[in-house]
């Protein structure tokens, strides 16, 4: 492991340096002692973060960014789902004859030299790479880590640390995860997403066999067995890894281990029972993680039943990517993990109303995260009520029914119109295609800012309110809250 910086990230311009993974990037290549520049549209607390550190920021975007850094930049970075290829940064830097890269790209040369654990799968990922980190941290490791959402325990979503591990978040959302060359791979679940970028659920699945592909020889596939799709890949994956040394290990209560048969269940959750705002679970683990049977209680402090799966498939990663490490250490580590921003994030308070706010964009997270809003409420006699706002056209074009499905689980719903991103409006894709299907009381509101009114009417003293989805939604809970306060 070196902590120099290869020549071409020297002096990087970064395109969209505020968004989540580029910020977090642009941190590490600062700890490592390189130049940084960036654009962005707008500003934020990342960027003042940035710029405190020695980052050289824009807001707005034109040629002339790439001159903010003397000499001028080694390399551009970009991301390929939120910035399109006709930036006029990206077509000045080609001009230039400077090479274009996208994050995952650089995040792989960081990468190099280190002991490697990524967690990948349609949900969980950054809540368990999350578990992760804080677990190696109360084990003693300092490792370096790039995740998908801010630690409550140290505000950042990247760190450069003294370790010689390296945790991150593998995003299979653009196929970017190929880039990686991983020493432990979790796989939370995988079931069709993304079909926007890569057309059919068969593709989309292939994604993750290629990636596993790609662990090195002696290394570790861990998969939930509780999930289809992640107990199917270890099913069709065990044979080939094992002629490359990789071994294939299992967690969850087993409930389809008939799909990954020869495979091992070295952790298994017993029971769940909710605790307030998290939950306990009865753990077992077994060889090859441990070398004798190790039981005990553990408690996670987010609820629901697939954060305990989660912690699971966190726990097993740590074992395996440091084997030095203890398993009563990592659970203590993970029972002292203080959450994420966005997920399940308490927000506050008002007329006896709680707000929380999570980030769920996919009918399975929604469903999820709605079935632990009801744990939390439990038999207090308060309602759930849910605020959707959809993400992309497409998906909800593709998963309209399901959506609805999934926040009927509350009590009543409000759903905004649709937060497009980076795609254009299609003829009759709003918000109303879910609301009219959810078959609990549900409202339509053309915008989010409509949002406070509508709660302020319909909540009541010991209801939980839950804004969800990935878009604009979380800026709205000040507003939501100063509205049931009054």
């Amino acid at each position: 492991m070196s902590d120099s910086l290869p020549q071409q990230l020297a002096r990087v311009h970064m395109v969209g340096i505020g968004g989540a993974g580029m910020s977090g990037l642009a941190r590490i290549l600062l700890a490592r002692g390189g130049q940084v520049s960036g654009s962005d549209g707008r500003d934020g607390r990342a960027l003042i973060d940035l710029r405190a550190r020695g980052a050289q920021v824009r807001i707005g975007h034109d040629p002339s960014a790439l001159d903010l850094l003397d000499g001028g930049p080694t390399v551009v970075v970009t991301t390929q789902a939120a910035i399109p290829a006709d930036n006029i940064e990206l077509v000045e830097a080609r001009r230039r004859g400077v090479p274009v890269l996208y994050r995952p790209q650089v995040l792989a040369q960081l990468m190099d030299g280190y002991r490697t654990l990524l967690i990948t799968g349609t949900h969980g990922k950054t809540s368990t790479t999350s578990m992760a980190v804080v677990a190696l941290q109360h084990c003693g490791t300092d490792p370096s880590f790039a995740i998908g959402g801010e630690l409550n325990e140290s505000g950042t979503n990247a760190h450069h640390g003294s370790g010689r591990i390296f945790v991150a978040e593998a995003d299979e959302s653009d196929g970017s995860l190929l880039q990686y060359r991983p020493d432990v791979v979790v796989v939370t679940n995988i079931e069709a997403d993304h079909l926007d970028f890569f057309g059919t659920e068969a593709a989309y699945v292939q994604v993750f066999d290629d990636f596993t592909g790609l662990i090195r020889p002696g290394g570790t596939l861990v998969v939930c067995l509780d999930d289809p799709g992640a107990a199917a890949l270890a099913g069709r994956q065990t044979d080939a890894l094992a002629q490359s040394g990789v071994r294939v290990i299992g967690y969850g209560t087993g409930r389809h281990a008939d799909l990954a048969p020869g495979v091992p269940l070295a952790g298994r959750v017993r029971s769940i029972t909710p605790r307030g705002t998290g939950s306990s679970a009865e753990v077992e683990l077994t060889r090859p993680v441990v070398p004798t049977p190790v039981k005990r209680g553990m408690q996670v402090t987010l609820p629901g039943d697939h954060m305990a799966l989660n912690a699971l498939g966190a726990l097993l990663g740590c074992l395996s990517v440091d084997p030095g490490a203890q398993a009563a250490s990592v659970l203590d580590g993970i029972e002292s993990f203080g959450g994420v921003h966005r997920r399940f994030e308490f927000r506050g308070t008002a007329g006896r109303v709680a707000l929380y706010d999570d980030y769920a964009h996919h009918p399975t997270e929604v469903r999820a995260v709605l079935t632990a809003a009801r744990s939390v409420v439990g038999d207090s006699g308060g309602r759930v009520i849910a605020l959707f706002q959809p993400h992309l056209y497409s998906r909800t074009e593709e998963f309209a029914p399901e959506f609805a499905q999934a926040l009927s689980l509350a009590d009543e719903v409000i759903v905004a119109d649709v937060y497009g991103a980076r795609e254009e409006p299609r003829p009759g894709v709003t918000g109303r295609l879910i609301s009219d299907a959810v078959t609990v009381p549900a409202v339509f509101v053309a915008s989010v800012s409509d949002l406070p009114a509508a709660v302020a009417d319909r909540a009541r003293p010991g209801d939980l309110v839950l804004t969800i989805g990935a878009g604009d939604i979380t800026m709205q809970a000040p507003p939501i809250l100063a509205a049931l306060e009054s």
